[in-house]
């Protein structure tokens, strides 16, 4: 059965930095693709980053590219999602994705939560001004 897990959420203030993780159970990281994803109140979830085992190609959306970092240790079966020089519009909860698919589907530079098969709870992540 599979399980995606995200912690490391927290409240923090411009510019500051944080890193979540997101523990996978049910399926090995060298077999899938894990990407994450935010989502605020009353706005359509949105795909960040995601790490293909194909290559192991990043996707980056606009918004996060040359701040956010994303990397897997295969071993402990984790996904990290580094995070920094943050703003107040980084506000939201952040989810962790796979499509069950070894590649990321990204149509037209967008990485879209329909493409996902499965998905954990979310952490809350706060960027204070």
């Amino acid at each position: 059965q599979v399980h995606l897990v995200e912690s490391g959420g927290d409240l923090v203030e411009t510019g500051g930095s944080l890193r979540l993780s997101c523990e996978v159970s049910g399926f090995s990281l060298n077999d899938y693709a894990v990407g994450w994803f935010r989502q605020v109140p009353g706005k359509k979830r949105e795909g960040i980053a995601c790490l293909s085992t194909r290559f192991g190609t990043t996707f980056y959306a606009e918004s996060v590219k040359g701040r956010f970092t994303i990397s897997r240790d295969n071993a402990k079966d984790i996904v990290y999602l580094q995070l920094n020089n943050l703003r107040p519009d980084d506000t939201g909860v952040y989810y962790c994705e796979t499509p069950h698919t070894r590649g990321c589907t990204v149509v037209r530079n967008t990485l879209f939560h329909e493409a996902m098969a499965y998905w954990g709870e979310g952490t809350q992540v706060t960027v204070s001004s």
